[in-house]
C-alpha cells in the first residue's frame, strides 16, 4: 500500500481516537439512584461539568486526562479518562453522611457563626475573574412548555466585597418558542446583569442573617464522621410562623470558613400555611427552590453552578395563569484573564429572551450540563414549532 495512503489512514485514526466522547452516570452506592450535581473537572482541558437529574455527564476528552469528581454529600474520587471505555460508564459514589452524624454545640449562636462565614466567603471569592458560563432556561405556561433559551456567556467580574461590577459578553445563544407579552413582564427568571452580584454577595440568604431571624428560624450545625472538614447548617422556619419562609441548608468548609453549597426551598408544610390571594394581579407561589454550588480550585474560589425553579399562579382578570420557570448556570471554565471587547459588544438586556439567535457551533453538546431525554424532546419540539 502507498506510504502516503498509510499515513493518511493513520492520521485519520489518530484524530478519531483522540476525539473521544465519554458518558458517565453517577449513582448512589447504597440506593442505586442517580446523583444530581456531581462536579466533574477534566484536568487536561480545565473544563467543568455537572451531572443532570439522571446523574449523567457527557464530555469530549481529546487526550488521556485525570478527572476529578466531587459532591459535598459524597466521597470524592479521581479517575483516568482512559479507564472510561464503556458506551455508558456507571460510577458509584459513597455518601459522606451516616448514622453517626453529630449535632455541634457552639458557644456562639449559629447565626453569628454564619455571618462570619459569609463575610469571609465574600472576601475569598476570586475577583477580578472571568467565568465562561452555560446558561439554560425552560418556561412552562399552563402546564405546557412553550419557551426555551440557552447560551454561552462570559461574565467578567470586577470590584470588591459587595461592590461588584459585571460585564457580559454573549458568545452564542439560541431561543425557541414564544412567550406572551403579559407573561414576559412577569417572569421571575434571571436578570443576567445582576445575577453574579447576587451570587457573589450571597444575597439569597440575607433574610436569615437579619437579627429577627433568630426568632423565626431554628439553626442547627451538623458534622459527620466521614468528612470532618465539612459542616452542614440547617435553618428551618419555626412552626408558629405563617409567612413564606424558606428552609435553608448551607454546607461549608469549617477550617477555611467558606461556603461550598447553598440550598433553599419552600417546604410543603410552609406552603400549606399560606392562604391563596384572590385579587387581580396577585401571585400564589406553589414551588420555589434555589441551589448554588461554589468551587475551590487551587487558590481560586468561584461559583460553579446554580439552579432555580419557581412556580406560581397569577390571577389576571378572574383567570389563573400557571407559570413555571427553571434556570441553570454552569461555569464551564474559570480564568483570571480579562477579555478585550468593544462597548457595542456588551450585553445589557435582562435575559436572552429577545436576543437574535447566534449559533456558530453545537455548543450545547459540550455545555457543562447534559440535557435529559425529556429536556431534549422539549427543545426539539420547540425548535420545530419555531
Amino acid at each position: 500500500m502507498n506510504k502516503l495512503v498509510l499515513f493518511f489512514l493513520f492520521s485519520c485514526f489518530s484524530v478519531f481516537a483522540q476525539n473521544k466522547e465519554i458518558n458517565v452516570v453517577f449513582k448512589d452506592a447504597q440506593t442505586n439512584l442517580p446523583i444530581e450535581d456531581v462536579a466533574v473537572y477534566v484536568l487536561k482541558t480545565k473544563l467543568n461539568y455537572v451531572s443532570n437529574v439522571q446523574g449523567k455527564v457527557t464530555f469530549i476528552c481529546n487526550e488521556s486526562s485525570i478527572i476529578k469528581i466531587s459532591n459535598s454529600a459524597y466521597i470524592s474520587q479521581t479517575l483516568k479518562s482512559a479507564n472510561l471505555k464503556e458506551p455508558e460508564n456507571i460510577i458509584f459514589l459513597k455518601k459522606n453522611s451516616s448514622d453517626l452524624d453529630e449535632i455541634i454545640l457552639t458557644k456562639q449562636h449559629p447565626q453569628q457563626i454564619l455571618k462570619g462565614i459569609v463575610a469571609n466567603s465574600i472576601s475569598k471569592l476570586s475577583v477580578p475573574a472571568r467565568l465562561k458560563v452555560y446558561s439554560r432556561e425552560f418556561f412552562k405556561l399552563n402546564g405546557a412548555y412553550n419557551y426555551y433559551n440557552d447560551g454561552l456567556i462570559n461574565f467578567q467580574i470586577s470590584g470588591k466585597d459587595k461592590n461588584y461590577e459585571t460585564t457580559i459578553l454573549v458568545d452564542q445563544n439560541r431561543s425557541y418558542g414564544l412567550i406572551e407579552q403579559a407573561v414576559e413582564n412577569d417572569l421571575l427568571g434571571y436578570n443576567l446583569n445582576d445575577i453574579m452580584k447576587n451570587y457573589y454577595s450571597f444575597k439569597y440568604i440575607n433574610p436569615i442573617l437579619e437579627s429577627s431571624a433568630k426568632k423565626d428560624y431554628d439553626f442547627i450545625i451538623k458534622s459527620n464522621a466521614t468528612n470532618t472538614d465539612y459542616y452542614t447548617m440547617l435553618i428551618t422556619p419555626l412552626d408558629e410562623n405563617k409567612s413564606m419562609r424558606d428552609d435553608v441548608q448551607i454546607v461549608y468548609d469549617r477550617k477555611r470558613k467558606i461556603i461550598l453549597e447553598i440550598s433553599t426551598f419552600l417546604s410543603p408544610v410552609t406552603l400549606s400555611k399560606i392562604k391563596d390571594k384572590k385579587s387581580d394581579g396577585s401571585k400564589n407561589i406553589f414551588k420555589s427552590m434555589f441551589k448554588a454550588v461554589y468551587k475551590i480550585q487551587g487558590d481560586n474560589y468561584y461559583l460553579l453552578s446554580s439552579k432555580e425553579e419557581i412556580g406560581f399562579d397569577r390571577m389576571q382578570k378572574k383567570q389563573t395563569k400557571s407559570i413555571e420557570v427553571r434556570n441553570y448556570l454552569v461555569t464551564t471554565n474559570f480564568s483570571n484573564q480579562k477579555l478585550t471587547y468593544k462597548e457595542n459588544e456588551v450585553f445589557k438586556d435582562k435575559t436572552l429572551l429577545n436576543k437574535k439567535n447566534v449559533i456558530i457551533t453545537d455548543y450545547w453538546n459540550n455545555s457543562g450540563i447534559t440535557a435529559t431525554e425529556e429536556e431534549q424532546e422539549i427543545v426539539n419540539k420547540l425548535e420545530q414549532e419555531n
